[in-house]
């Protein structure tokens, strides 16, 4: 079978930023432009334990999760032709940063706050993290604590105001950029 050569900026690509800032809509919609496979880390945990993230989180704890995302971070940064969505945290931890950082490219995106609650308010599921107390002041607790992490990656794309279609195509340009930056 003759394999038909695409132009496009990337080949894998990472998506990373807080809960609710669309990685999962918006990695669907970058997979489609880019033509790639697309992977939501946390729907891959799920399928390959059986377990909702919540019943993981509640029955096995937030370290067993956490071992679980490392597991399968190793794994897909092995992999090609990729988007890969992550969770929230999975770019907050040390090892998976070195690995998604040194794969490339990774794009943090990112919301405001108040956004960020109503968007979480509207999908059913809890959301273990938001758990007990005023959710908007963990949100933006939470965000404050992973900023700086977040900005680890080399490209950053705002989702605010912008449909998942509109903001995969901000990516795409951002990729070309990071594309001719590098000297690809």
């Amino acid at each position: 079978m003759r394999q038909i050569e695409v132009e496009r900026p990337t080949t894998w690509v990472a998506l990373t930023g807080f809960m609710g800032v669309g990685k999962t809509r918006i990695g669907r919609e970058l997979a489609r432009e880019l033509m790639l496979h697309f992977v939501d880390l946390d729907r891959l945990i799920e399928r390959e334990t059986g377990l909702a993230i919540p019943d993981i989180f509640r029955y096995l704890g937030e370290d067993y999760f956490r071992k679980l995302e490392r597991e399968a971070v190793r794994e897909l940064v092995e992999k090609d032709y990729l988007v890969v969505s992550l969770g929230g945290g999975t770019f907050v931890d040390a090892e998976n940063r070195r690995r998604l950082l040194a794969r490339g490219p990774v794009v943090a995106l990112w919301a405001r706050p108040e956004t960020i609650l109503e968007r979480v308010q509207r999908k059913p599921g809890k959301r273990p993290l938001l758990e007990g107390g005023d959710p908007l002041e963990r949100i933006r607790r939470l965000l404050e604590e992973r900023e700086a992490l977040y900005r680890e990656a080399p490209i950053h794309v705002e989702s605010e105001g912008r449909s998942p279609k509109e903001t995969a195509e901000a990516i795409v340009q951002e990729l070309w950029r990071w594309r001719e930056a590098r000297g690809s």
